[in-house]
């Protein structure tokens, strides 16, 4: 009978000892590390629907989602809620220039008759 020396067996690395991640054990992510890394990072999701009805366009939505931190946003040069008058409080000042302009309206109208 043969017997079989383990130091005369040639080894070499499987593709898992290559692998950078072979060490890493699966762990499950919670939620807190999964919001962090897509705020960090951004996420976009798009998406169009459209309705058709025998070849004839009946409706289209066009679906565009940006999830991102406000600093990752600002950096993308994102910035609508600045000038967003209900998110900026300026929603006061918007209301006060709508009456006056109301105003004068009425007013040339009155003049024309």
């Amino acid at each position: 009978m043969t017997e079989l020396r383990n130091d005369s067996v040639e080894r070499r690395p499987g593709p898992s000892a290559a692998s950078p991640y072979a060490d890493r054990q699966p762990r499950p992510a919670s939620l807190a590390d999964v919001l962090d890394r897509v705020l960090d990072k951004g996420i976009v999701i798009a998406g169009d629907i459209q309705v058709n009805l025998l070849d004839i366009e009946l409706l289209t939505i066009k679906i565009r989602l940006l999830v991102a931190s406000v600093d990752r946003a600002q950096e993308m040069g994102i910035d609508w809620w600045k000038n967003d008058p209900m998110l900026s409080g300026r929603d006061d000042k918007l209301a006060e220039e709508n009456r006056e302009l109301k105003r004068r309206v009425q007013e040339l109208e009155a003049r024309r008759g």
